[in-house]
């Protein structure tokens, strides 16, 4: 995959980038990325947050990679820009742009932005504009891409429908990638934009104002061969870096306050030879060391146990961890938490969500406060120190005289805390009812009373041993409006990212005043309407989607909320259809048969180390890996490492890492000719084999020129490169070479503005000199034949 392209686009912007904080955020440049040149269709699917949030989202990765296999279609990558970024674009003239080719937004094709969290609206205005495209879909023409919306956070259109051509409802696969397919011949065909908007508005799951949609469910999950969506791996920090492995989609067991329960049916889980080959797939092509076996609630999946048990066997022995991120009590083991803690300490986490059994039935959920005893005092004893607990207010449970959640909810924890004296987090927020769900006609709590509840578990708990964690009642009301909104909410949005609102989802960044005033002086209708219960039989402003879940099953299950009833689980014949299975699409479940762990053969013991194999080898760092952070290259190259199959050594402890050591930091913004470092090896490696092996599986701009093998004996001092260093070579943009020692680094920084203010354009750190035997400076390969006997 060339990178000629993109280093042009970010080489031209190189003042901008410098001058911005993470500006890895914006060059791309990540090892298995794909660059299209050629394609009729060119797109781009657009997340509305930053980098780091955007890129922890596995839907990203799903639609990256289904669109790009398509003949004709090319798919690149934008996310919301950072103000500072934001401000440094509009300053200097330049429109936001995509990471792969730094195509500017205004250029493409089709943009569909994924959304899976409401308060992203503003973030989806903030890319438009920053890519210079018109915000509302009336103002632009045919020279203007085609914007599309989908994702669980678009289930009601309504407050998006000024700013999107279309929404799809529903998932992706395959349905979408066909419509792509169909697009891109129609362009080929010299058809306009207008022709290509008329075969979207054909698709059942395109939602258009005026037009009804249905959603679209991929029949084929779990009957599909193992592709997993692992590209690009990220190059910097995000917020969850570690490689997902869909196990299940959809869920059996119909809580009533959850969306993704409604939203996903029905259930559909793979089969366990696609997950341990998705698995397999994830290490050696992705690198990952952490895989997340992710779903809705994993604990439900057929055979999770012997799936844990034969993955942990397989992999323990390459640091390879497991994390299941959604245990529900009634499926929770030990035993079975243990597995997967093996390689690292995973936490006990109890959703409870309501406290006391009857409002349990009524949500449809069962968390008994003897379960949660029962597991906590078998997890102590077998060395948990901390549990972490959810709770909600404002979920319609419609407590008795004399009752209140906020009390009930602390009188739970206390007496979990009196029974088992354990470390306990408390995360408590405020019910959002949403669209499709038996909740859709309740109200929500005000947010003055949220705060109230909230205050009195803060108080009642202080100084007990909880540290308790609060959801801001004014975002939850801000989720709210949006989620259940109509066309004036969309107004709301536009005003408000007009007066400058920018990713409401962070804390340091949403403009709660800008929010009250608008709200207070446009919005006070739509908040009443929001903290008013709806009647089963009015009509909802998103009665224009079908999600495939009958309204009267909806109600039915409204109901059961005040009888206290539950609902068993979904099953393949059931007695209360939901609508959801039909002849294309019915419940899937895995199975253990033919299953057998002990036929899986363990990987060998690692050995006990007498003899150290160090690996010394210099990189470059060219183009745009001069953007990313010094503790990014760590992880990069961690990763490098699982996908080369090198053998690599791994400290011990909680968190295992290679045992790789950098002779020295390099500032963001500064190229590098020959930086060094060090690794450790289980056994004997050839040097020119680790430089040709590690070179496949790195980012294009990271490259290993020189690399060396040692032998160090049990006994002698291992030195690392940071000791051995004496100084530094440096080119500035003149042609002149700069040579200095370590202690006189600060001193030419600061000569040329690099702790102040920032990086003279052109600099490159042309080479790192190490201590020769008096002191002298010499080469790190040179320097360490003389320590050691080279192999």
């Amino acid at each position: 995959m060339s990178s000629t392209v993109a280093n042009a686009a970010v080489s031209r912007l190189a003042d901008v980038l410098l001058n911005v904080e993470k500006p890895a955020r914006y060059v791309g440049g990540e090892y298995g990325q794909i660059v299209k040149t050629d394609a009729v269709l060119r797109t781009a699917v657009a997340f509305p947050d930053l980098y780091e949030i955007g890129m922890s989202n596995q839907a990203m990765k799903i639609l990256y990679k289904g669109l790009n296999e398509r003949e004709g279609v090319s798919c690149e990558r934008v996310f919301a820009p950072a103000p500072d970024f934001e401000a440094a674009l509009k300053s200097s003239g330049n429109a936001l742009f995509t990471l792969e080719t730094g195509s500017p937004l205004d250029s493409l094709d089709l943009i569909g932005f994924t959304f899976g969290y409401e308060l992203g609206a503003t973030g989806l205005l903030s890319i438009l504009d920053a890519g210079r495209i018109p915000l509302l879909a009336k103002d632009r023409g045919d020279v203007h891409p085609i914007v599309l919306l989908g994702g669980p956070a678009a289930s009601n259109p309504l407050p998006f429908s000024a700013f999107v051509d279309a929404v799809w409802i529903g998932e992706a696969e395959d349905a979408f990638f066909e419509l792509a397919s169909d697009l891109a011949e129609l362009k080929r065909a010299g058809k306009g934009k207008l022709e290509l908007l008329e075969r979207i508005a054909k698709e059942s799951a395109a939602w258009m104002p005026g037009k009804k949609a249905t959603r679209s469910m991929d029949a084929a999950f779990s009957a599909r061969a193992a592709s997993p969506a692992i590209f690009p791996i990220p190059n910097m920090k995000i917020v969850q870096d570690h490689g997902s492995v869909e196990i299940m989609r959809g869920c059996p067991n119909g809580c009533r306050f959850c969306h993704a329960g409604i939203w996903y049916r029905p259930m559909r889980q793979k089969p366990m030879e696609t997950i341990e080959s998705e698995v397999r797939q994830f290490i050696e092509r992705g690198g990952y060391r952490e895989i997340s076996l992710s779903s809705l609630s994993s604990g439900d999946y057929g055979a999770i146990s012997p799936l844990v048990a034969k993955l942990n066997k397989t992999y323990r022995k390459r640091n390879i961890s497991f994390q299941l991120p959604s245990l529900k009590v009634s499926s929770f083991s030990l035993p079975l938490l243990e597995s997967i803690s093996e390689v690292r300490k995973s936490g006990l986490t109890f959703a409870i969500e309501t406290p006391l059994e009857a409002w349990q039935f009524s949500i449809n959920k069962e968390v008994t406060l003897e379960s949660v005893v029962r597991i906590m005092r078998e997890a102590k004893a077998r060395g948990w120190k901390q549990a972490k607990f959810y709770f909600m207010i404002g979920l319609p449970v419609y407590p008795e005289p004399g009752y209140s959640e906020e009390r009930e909810i602390v009188e739970f924890l206390r007496n979990v805390k009196r029974q088992v004296n354990l470390s306990l987090n408390v995360n408590v927020g405020t019910f959002v009812p949403k669209a499709h769900t038996p909740y859709q006609w309740c109200a929500q709590i005000s947010e003055e009373e949220s705060h109230r509840r909230l205050k009195f578990i803060r108080d009642d708990l202080r100084g007990l041993g909880f540290k308790v964690s609060t959801h801001d009642p004014f975002v939850s009301m801000l989720e709210g409006l949006i989620s259940r909104g109509d066309e004036r909410v969309g107004e709301l949005i536009l005003a408000a990212y007009q007066e400058g609102c920018r990713l409401d989802a962070w804390e340091d960044h949403i403009r709660k005043d800008v929010w009250r005033q608008l709200i207070q002086d446009r919005g006070g209708q739509l908040i009443e309407e929001n903290q008013t219960e709806r009647q089963p039989n009015a009509p909802l402003p998103w009665d224009s989607v079908f999600s495939g879940v009958g309204k009267n099953f909806l109600r039915r299950e409204f109901e059961k909320t005040i009888e206290r009833k539950m609902t068993d689980p979904c099953a393949a014949s059931c007695d209360h259809p939901c609508g959801a299975c039909r002849d294309d699409s019915s419940i899937v479940s895995a199975s253990a048969q033919d299953f057998d762990v002990a036929e899986t053969e363990p990987v060998s013991a690692v050995p006990q180390h007498r003899t150290t194999y160090r690996i010394v080898f210099s990189f470059e760092k060219q183009g745009r890996a001069m953007y990313w952070p010094h503790l990014s290259l760590v992880e990069i190259f961690s990763k490098a490492f699982v996908r080369s199959g090198l053998p690599v050594f791994f400290t011990e402890g909680f968190n295992p890492l290679p045992k790789l050591d950098f002779a020295s930091p390099l500032s963001l913004g500064i190229l590098a000719e020959n930086e060094v470092a060090t690794v450790d090896m289980e056994e004997s490696l050839d040097g020119a084999y680790f430089l040709k092996r590690l070179n496949e599986f790195l980012p294009d701009d990271l490259i290993i020129k020189e690399a060396m093998a040692f032998e160090i004996p049990e006994g002698i001092k291992k030195m690392s490169p940071a000791a051995m260093l004496w100084g530094f070579s440096y080119r500035s943009n003149d042609g002149i070479e700069h040579t200095h020692p370590a202690i006189d680094d600060k001193a030419f920084r600061v000569s040329l503005s690099l702790d102040n203010e920032r990086i003279p354009r052109g600099l490159i750190r042309t080479a790192l000199w190490a201590k020769g035997p008096d002191g002298e400076r010499t080469s790190y390969f040179q320097s360490y034949r003389n320590l050691y006997m080279k192999q």
